[in-house]
C-alpha cells in the first residue's frame, strides 16, 4: 500500500467536513481512505489524517457560526448589534487556506 506525500485539495475538504461531526479520527482516517480510493488519489497515512483533524477542528475552535448568532439575536441572547459582525468578520479559516499543497 502506498501513501501520500501530500493531500489532494479534495481530500484537506474531506478531512475538514469530518472533523466537524464527533466521529473519532480512527473513522474519519477509514473515509478519507475510501475517498482516496475513489479518486484514485494515493491514501493518506493516519498519522497524518490524525494531525490535520486536530488541526481543522482547533481552526474552528472558538468560531461562532452565523446560525448561532443569528438565533441568539432571534431569542434575545444577543444584541441586534451583533449584525455588524456577521458584516465585518472574516471567513471561518479553511486547512486547504493553510496547507502547501
Amino acid at each position: 500500500m502506498r501513501f501520500a506525500s501530500h493531500f489532494s485539495p479534495r481530500l484537506l475538504d474531506e478531512v475538514e467536513s469530518l472533523s466537524g461531526q464527533s466521529l473519532p479520527i480512527a473513522e474519519i482516517n477509514r473515509r478519507v481512505g475510501t475517498t482516496a480510493q475513489r479518486l484514485g488519489v494515493t491514501k493518506p497515512s493516519y498519522e497524518r489524517v490524525r494531525q490535520l483533524v486536530h488541526e481543522a477542528r482547533e481552526l474552528r475552535r472558538g468560531w461562532t457560526s452565523a446560525m448561532e448568532i443569528l438565533l441568539d439575536v432571534a431569542t434575545r441572547a444577543r444584541s441586534p448589534r451583533a449584525y455588524e459582525e456577521l458584516v465585518t468578520r472574516p471567513p471561518l479559516p479553511r486547512l486547504r487556506d493553510q496547507k502547501r499543497l
